[in-house]
Order: C-alpha cells, then structure tokens, then sequence
C-alpha cells in the first residue's frame, strides 16, 4: 500500500473517530442533564411591603460545561445567562459538597453573555474570571452548584 492511501485512510478514521466522539458526548450531555437538574427558585416581592426585587427568567442563566475537572491548568466552568436584561453575579457562588466556594467579584452578564471561571490564578476580563486556587476543584461525579447572592441555588451541573 503506497503512502498517499495509508495517510488517507488514517485520516478518514481520525475524521469518523472525533464525529462518533462529540456526537456521543453531545448526546449525554443533553441527556444525562435534563434528567438530574433539581427546580430552579425564583426570588419574589413580599406583598407587605413596596420594595421591587428584580426577577429574571426562570432557567437564564445556566452552567453549561465543567471543563478538565482534576486537572488545576484547564478546569473551567461556564456559565451562559439568556435574559432580557442584564444580570449582576456580584456575591453569587459556584459551589460543592466538599468545600469548595467560588465568590463572584463584581461582575454582569449581559443578555446572551456567557463568562468562564477558572479554577487557577489569572487576570480577571470580560469573558473571563479566575479563581486562584492551587488545587483543581472540581472533581468527577460531583454536583456544582450556581447560587445567586441571596444563597438561593439558580443552577446544578452534574461533572463527568
């Protein structure tokens, strides 16, 4: 067999091995996560008093991945909001069962934003938050929790 077939061959398995991969880890994700997401809280208003309390829409903003969870140099976490309006992350919590707390420094989100938190130390932008921890904080098999400022849990995100 001459080279230029055998170069062939191996990438057009290459090719059909990553579509079978992501197909199947898009499946899961989907499906693995509708099934496991516990009832989104919504703060509301007293009715004794004047006070307005923002709300935002149920399920706006989400975790949408847990990326290298165990390994401190790309674990990440993202988080999208799909409100109207913008949404102040200012004192809201990612969080486990063994300890872990991540506080949100002042930060928004803007309709259709998304912004990732990692888990090591770096320079805070836009689109991205770090952590600055020296261990990885996440770990597979466990449930990160998105809590707004007032504790009340807006989102659950089970770790591959």
């Amino acid at each position: 067999m001459d080279r230029r077939r055998l170069i062939f061959y191996l990438l057009l398995n290459i090719f059909v091995s990553a579509c079978v991969t992501l197909s199947i880890l898009y499946w899961y994700d989907r499906n693995y996560r509708t099934a496991t997401l516990p009832p989104v809280a919504v703060p509301v208003a007293s009715s004794g008093t004047n006070a307005v309390v923002p709300t935002m829409q149920q399920g706006s903003v989400k975790i949408i991945s847990v990326v290298g969870a165990g390994t401190l140099d790309i674990e990440t976490v993202t988080i999208q909001y799909t409100g109207n309006n913008e949404l102040d992350l200012t004192a809201w919590h990612l969080k486990d069962t063994n300890g872990n707390d991540f506080i949100f420094p002042p930060f928004k989100l803007f309709k259709n934003g998304a912004v990732r938190v990692h888990t090591v130390a770096g320079t805070n932008t836009a689109v991205d938050l770090y952590w600055g921890n020296n261990n990885a904080a996440w770990s597979s098999g466990e449930n990160v929790v998105l809590t707004d400022a007032q504790g009340t849990a807006q989102d659950s995100y089970p770790v591959p």
